[in-house]
């Protein structure tokens, strides 16, 4: 079982209290709890941790460093509960709800978070090692904690609400940050870390590769893991909480969503691509008229890379074509090239093995083509561990030096 799933949100909360009294014995009676039973609780959590959370003395207890450490987590993280209950009661024009880790437990959120996302009672069970009467009781007691309704039947399915979805993802998020400071505590104790990045086509190929082996070289003992997938997952895993950073994915105007932030990493230049056999391959100049004449791959509508190729054309003063095949996978397309006289629009990155084997070539137009900036995202409320900052802070320096070798070539062609 996930080891934060065997942790109590009100014994959690307990040590926020215990750490503004001072004592256990002040605290105690704040969290409705006998003295020997929060001693105990607390001692449960520091051989759980694996950390001595108070320094005890006569004249009472107060944090050690990795205590606090493990405190502010745990505050940041029942905040994320709050909110969220504070959503579901104020949708159902309820009151609100004082001290909420001590109505709800971890297994009734971990329940709820699984029949989400399966929309089954029996998957969900199976997933987390639950018997299904066990789950279906654990959610009940939950919507009855919360006053509101959060799945519904569907047939022989589960389908949750939208007032469930949206609590589930600051009950994910609560998750998150406690897995963060978990991590912190490994990390403390044994070093590494962990970090989990979302990843989009331009990335992947060279700057992100290159990111990886600086990163990995730095800090052996630290874990990346690396998704890949459309923008819009990509975006909800974020917003979720279940990876940190999306790399690589072109800045989009307006921000996505509120509670992103996008930080620009470097200029990324588009170019037509064809392949190396390609009739304006042979041209001295190529038009925007000409263009018109061969079939295009590009992305479906919406996709920030499909209004690059619209404005290709209206840049120019001409109404994009008709796409003959509406593709997002750089893999097909890029096999596509290979098949005829086809053409597409893509990083220079995207297609640089293939025009190193003289598979596919750039057909330059004149006039030029497009440039687009190349985004970081991460959460606006993230709070990364030092490793994880590190790692953003190595993308910076990368985009940086990209940005810079790509001026000094930009001033040599020109002195050509």
């Amino acid at each position: 079982m996930d080891k934060i799933y065997a942790l109590n949100l009100r014994h959690l909360d307990a040590l926020s209290v215990i750490a503004r009294a001072g004592s256990m014995s002040g605290a105690a009676e704040q969290v409705s709890l006998s003295q020997p039973a929060l001693a105990q609780a607390v001692g449960k959590l520091e051989r759980n941790l694996e950390i001595r959370l108070f320094e005890r003395a006569a004249a009472g207890m107060r944090p050690t460093v990795s205590g606090q450490a493990w405190i502010v987590r745990v505050e940041h993280a029942l905040r994320y509960l709050t909110q969220g209950v504070r959503l579901v009661r104020r949708s159902a024009r309820l009151a609100p709800l004082d001290h909420i880790e001590r109505r709800v437990s971890m297994i009734q959120l971990r329940a709820l978070v699984a029949v989400e996302n399966f929309s089954s009672y029996a998957v969900a069970a199976e997933q987390i090692g639950l018997s299904q009467p066990a789950v279906y009781r654990a959610v009940r007691e939950l919507q009855d904690a919360l006053g509101a309704e959060l799945l519904v039947r569907a047939g022989r399915a589960v389908r949750p609400t939208d007032l469930a979805s949206r609590f589930v993802r600051f009950v994910r998020l609560m998750l998150a940050e406690l897995r963060t400071g978990l991590d912190e505590i490994a990390a403390g104790k044994h070093g590494g870390g962990r970090i989990s990045i979302g990843t989009l086509p331009m990335a992947r190929s060279v700057f992100l590769p290159d990111l990886l082996a600086r990163f990995a070289q730095e800090h052996p003992g630290a874990s990346v893991e690396v998704r890949e997938a459309p923008y819009g997952e990509l975006l909800i895993a974020l917003r979720h909480g279940d990876i940190d950073l999306v790399i690589g994915g072109a800045m989009r105007y307006p921000a996505p969503a509120n509670d992103v932030d996008q930080e620009g990493l470097f200029d990324d230049e588009l170019s037509i691509v064809g392949n190396s056999a390609h009739p304006l391959r042979h041209k001295q100049r190529v038009t925007i008229q000409d263009l018109l004449a061969y079939p295009w791959a590009v992305p479906a509508l919406g996709v920030p890379m499909r209004r690059n190729w619209e404005t290709l054309f209206r840049t120019h003063g001409v109404e994009p074509p008709t796409p003959r095949i509406e593709c997002g996978s750089v893999l097909v397309t890029r096999g596509l090239m290979l098949k005829g006289e086809w053409l597409t629009l893509m990083s220079a990155d995207q297609f640089l093995f293939e025009r190193q084997v003289g598979a596919l070539a750039e057909i330059p137009i004149e006039g030029g083509v497009l440039r687009r900036r190349m985004a970081m995202v991460r959460r606006s409320d993230w709070r990364p561990t030092a490793m994880q900052e590190r790692f953003a802070a190595m993308a910076r320096e990368m985009g940086k030096e990209r940005t810079r070798l790509e001026v000094e070539r930009s001033g040599q062609n020109s002195r050509r």
